[in-house]
């Protein structure tokens, strides 16, 4: 083949023509540079191959990561795992035995992701996230994806939503908005782990973990400041009072004194707001994660003690009065799966009292089915977004929906153990969320979304709006 055939074949006579056109328009700098962009941009992109493997999460454990392939780039996402293996198998295999059964099930994820998952993307558009996310959920129609898994499908589907970013040239959060149909200009307010507790932690403490919520900042870089600084003058004070040992920290960062009581840990974080000079901007969040310390229908307060007293055995109602107690004592304005799971009484009980957020995590599990049963019942008035609970960005961004819809709260959160993947900050954004809770402002795996959250509010510039006192009502427009 000639060269001039080769051109009359693709056209290129045409194409490179309206490329110096548009360069003579733009009166361009670089004319080389701007032809050259202009040509790629002539060409659609299409989805060529995805590769999946193995990496490590925050705790040293499995994760799949994703690599989606297009004609012009590549796109990385990875996704933590859906939580230790459950199940009369994994008990009897033991904690080395739940790692492997983790290990196995990540590895046939990545497996089917380079063979089926691949196979059925090639070709594709990356913008058409619904298209994309539809193919994936074909694949898998096992209840919560359990042939595929939740986490695996989510590690494609970011992938895809990165690379429909890259081929529009906008911000991922901006693409998210798109996708969402509104505007991307509310930051978040961060719930930041200060103390961990329940399983997340050594101390003797139930409770998983103590928040604070700098609500009172005029910006989000004023709030991460703020919170660091108070984190750091708590460390200061745990260690005045308890010693060095109690300044080692939990699963999300946040230190874990030896302490036991709910009340002693609020204390020490007041005094650590006031010692930063923040008292009255900063307010506190609780995730009680209730169903780990559930025995029966009663609540074991000292499930990590061996020398258990016998007088914190709680019934539900006990609980809705010791929660009432900290509302009317501390700043108390979140408290996150006070009760079990499938606890929809007393979840409710303690919601129609109106005294602060009721965050739904193990009672919703991101499910739809669940938060409309909870918007029906008046169960919980907040939702806790896990998107690899979910399975797809466009999965996700229908339960923020159906949540603001009923005008609750939402919370867009990590997961114990998370990778160092930030996507969480451009959904919490473009999804207009209000909150964000990605731990303390210690791990690897937390500040990767704080620091990406103020890249994003730098590049908003004046058009964005902290959502600061509006965080249970921040809305898109």
């Amino acid at each position: 083949m000639s060269v001039q055939e080769y051109l009359e074949k693709h056209l290129l006579s045409r194409k490179i023509e309206e490329a110096v056109n548009a360069a003579v328009r733009a009166k361009a700098p670089d004319p080389v540079l701007f032809i050259a962009g202009h040509m790629r941009r002539a060409a659609p992109a299409v989805i060529t191959r995805v590769r999946a493997r193995q990496i490590l999460d925050g705790h040293g454990a499995p994760a799949v990561e994703v690599e989606l392939h297009t004609n012009k780039a590549v796109h990385r996402a990875s996704a933590a795992g859906a939580g230790a293996p459950e199940g009369a198998a994994a008990d009897a295999a033991g904690d080395s035995g739940r790692r492997k059964i983790l290990a196995r099930a990540v590895a046939d994820a990545v497996r089917v992701i380079n063979d089926k998952v691949s196979e059925a993307l090639v070709g594709m558009d990356p913008q058409q996230q619904a298209q994309i996310d539809q193919a994936i959920m074909d694949l898998d129609k096992a209840r919560h994806k359990a042939e595929l898994g939740a986490n695996a499908m989510l590690a494609v589907s970011i992938a895809a939503c990165k690379a429909g970013a890259a081929e529009k040239e906008v911000p991922l959060y901006k693409h998210i908005a798109d996708l969402v149909g509104k505007s991307a200009t509310t930051i978040p307010v961060p719930a930041i782990t200060v103390i961990n507790g329940g399983k997340h932690a050594g101390n003797g403490l139930p409770i998983q973990e103590i928040m604070i919520l700098p609500v009172g900042a005029k910006n989000f870089e004023e709030a991460m400041q703020m919170g660091s600084e108070t984190y750091h003058h708590l460390k200061d004070i745990i260690l005045e009072k308890y010693g060095a040992e109690s300044c080692n920290i939990g699963d999300h960062g946040g230190f874990a004194p030896n302490i036991s009581s709910i009340s002693e840990g609020l204390d020490l974080v007041i005094a650590a707001i006031e010692r930063a000079g923040y008292n009255g901007r900063i307010k506190l969040a609780i995730d009680v994660a209730a169903t780990d310390f559930c025995v029966g229908k009663k609540y074991d307060l000292e499930f990590k003690s061996t020398k258990k007293s016998g007088q914190n055995f709680k019934t539900a109602d006990d609980m809705i009065e010791i929660y009432s107690q900290l509302c009317s004592e501390y700043p108390l304005v979140s408290i996150e799966q006070p009760f079990d799971k499938d606890d929809w009484e007393h979840s409710k009980k303690l919601t129609t009292l109106e005294l602060c957020q009721v965050a739904g995590d193990d009672l919703l599990m991101s499910d739809p089915e669940r938060i409309k049963r909870a918007v029906n019942e008046y169960t919980c008035n907040a939702l806790v977004l896990k998107v690899n609970q979910v399975g797809t960005v466009t999965e996700a961004i229908e339960v923020v929906k159906q949540a603001k819809d009923a005008h609750w709260g939402v919370m867009v959160s990590h997961r114990s153990g998370d990778t160092e993947d930030s996507f969480i900050a451009d959904l919490a954004v473009g999804a207009a969320a209000g909150q964000i809770k990605a731990g303390a402002p210690c791990r690897g795996e937390c500040l990767t979304k704080y620091n990406q959250l103020l890249r994003i509010e730098e590049e908003i510039g004046s058009e964005g709006v902290y959502a600061g006192e509006n965080w249970r009502t921040a809305s898109t427009s």
